[in-house]
């Protein structure tokens, strides 16, 4: 006999505690102004920026599976956006930046555990550095 699959948790509930105040401020915002939240988080997905698009889809009108391909393509986008980086840095440099690649797979892990429905835990990223010109 086979057991049942049990079911995903719901987006929001799983999700809404790892949203930080300032992006939950900017969804705020955007709400009372009358935005579409959804398409807010589509652009930022599109931007490589998870955090805001977890923002807006934890209050989002939208499916819970549509949710969470969404915000695991922006974590995909960050991670092709730092590896991009780091590519440029090692031709400017010519040496490897190791640590950029790291982010980069810490990212598509994150993706693959919003994809499986799993819960993801937060993580501070290494800044990018200031470059003064």
């Amino acid at each position: 006999m086979s057991q049942p699959i049990p079911a995903l948790p719901a987006f929001a509930e799983q999700y809404a505690s790892l949203v930080k105040a300032a992006f939950a401020e900017q969804v705020n915002r955007d709400a009372a102004a009358a935005q579409d939240l959804v398409a807010r988080a589509r652009e930022y997905a599109e931007r490589g920026k998870p955090e805001f698009v977890l923002a807006y889809l934890v209050v989002a009108d939208l499916p819970d599976a549509e949710k969470r391909a969404l915000l695991a393509d922006a974590f995909e986008r960050r991670a092709e956006s730092a590896e991009r980086y780091a590519a440029a840095m090692d031709a400017e440099h010519h040496r490897p930046f190791p640590l950029i690649g790291i982010e980069a797979r810490k990212d598509r892990s994150m993706a693959r555990q919003v994809r499986q429905g799993k819960m993801i835990k937060p993580y501070a990223r290494a800044s990018k550095p200031l470059t003064m010109q």
